[in-house]
Formats: C-alpha cells, sequence, structure tokens
C-alpha cells in the first residue's frame, strides 16, 4: 500500500505544472494548488503584500505535497477510510474539495448504506457506513466510487461547455477527467474508446 506522500506525489504528476486557463475556475494553478487555496493560507511566497499570480508561479513540488496532505488529506479525515478507497477519494478532494465526499455519501446511500447526509463532511457516520459498505464490498466499492467520479465529470461537462475539453480531447478521445478517474477503475470497468465518444456525442465539436 502506498504512504500518503507517494499518492500525494502521484496527485501532483496528474496535475502537472503552472498553468492559467480561462476556462478553469480554480485560476492560476501549480503542482494542482490554486490561487484561492494559496490566498487562504496567506502564501505570499515573493513577500510583496498579496497573493497573486507570481506566487502561484513559485510554489515548489514539496510545498505541493505538504498542502495536499494537511488540507486535503487529513484536515477532511480522508485516513479514516478503508485504506485501498484512500488514494481515489484524496485525489478528487485536490481536485473537486468537498464534492470528493458527497460523491462517496452519494455512491453509499445508493448502495444501501445510509442514510447519510451529502453535506461534503466526513464525519463518523460516513466513516461508519464507508467501513460496513468495504466489508460487504470489498474492492468493488473503489470501482464504484471511481465510476460516480467519471459520471460526476461527465455531467459537469454537459453542464458547463467549457469544461468539455477536460473531458473530451480535440480528436474525441478520453479527455484528462476520465482518464484521471479511470486510474482509480478497474480495467473491467472503464469505458471504450466507442462507450466514451457515444456518451459525448452530444456535445457540440
Amino acid at each position: 500500500m502506498p504512504s500518503v506522500e507517494e499518492i500525494a506525489r502521484d496527485i501532483v504528476r496528474r496535475e502537472g505544472g503552472f498553468v492559467n486557463d480561462p476556462d478553469d475556475p480554480g485560476g492560476a494553478t501549480n503542482h494542482g494548488v490554486t490561487i484561492h487555496t494559496m490566498r487562504a493560507l496567506g502564501l505570499d511566497l515573493d513577500a510583496d503584500g498579496d497573493v497573486d499570480a507570481e506566487d502561484v508561479r513559485r510554489l515548489s513540488l514539496d510545498q505541493a505535497v505538504e498542502i495536499f496532505i494537511t488540507h486535503y488529506f487529513r484536515k477532511p479525515r480522508i485516513d479514516r477510510l478503508p485504506a485501498t478507497l484512500q488514494a481515489s477519494v484524496f485525489d478528487m478532494q485536490v481536485n473537486a474539495g468537498s464534492n470528493a465526499i458527497r460523491i462517496l455519501q452519494d455512491v453509499l446511500n445508493e448502495a444501501g448504506f445510509g442514510p447519510l447526509v451529502r453535506d461534503g463532511a466526513l464525519g463518523p457516520k460516513t466513516e461508519a457506513a464507508a467501513a460496513r459498505a468495504f466489508e460487504a464490498m470489498g474492492p468493488l466499492l473503489v470501482d464504484a466510487y471511481g465510476i460516480a467520479r467519471r459520471d460526476y465529470y461527465y455531467r459537469l461537462a454537459d453542464r458547463r461547455p467549457a469544461s468539455r475539453k477536460y473531458a473530451r480531447r480535440r480528436d474525441g478521445g478520453k479527455g484528462g477527467w476520465i482518464v484521471r478517474a479511470e486510474e482509480f477503475i478497474s480495467p473491467r470497468f472503464r469505458l471504450s474508446e466507442a462507450e466514451h465518444r457515444e456518451r459525448t456525442a452530444k456535445w457540440a465539436s
């Protein structure tokens, strides 16, 4: 089982380096850490009195790893989940904030381990439900969560055309969001290219 630091470094690898895409609501981002997160943490790395894109650009990989472990793994209590589920939920917490836990709560409710309130907080009830679900379902719980992540990305792109480029490449293949979700899904549950193209066919080219 990989350590939390190894998982965090994998997340940094997926996120990549500095980007400032106007279509990304997260704004300027480096190693997956957004300018909003850096402002919330007061990370004025160039000591000029504000936190702007230049501070984001200066963020080191090691600083990003520490931010992820502290604020996206330990603070939301992801370490209290079954060990094999932690990597996917942690990765989604970095990518989508508290929606990561809401997706888990949806999965647990749909599988009959609720009722849980969809509050995006990993409290004692969600923790206990996840433990019961993993005892009953084993690795299938990890697949169910990964599939729910993938569905979340598709629905987000359905609603927001500017985000479709993250779910579908220009050539019509799977975009970064979908590939990212499917890294945590067993091969037998991954969509074929034809299935992906059918799912996104209604989107304008």
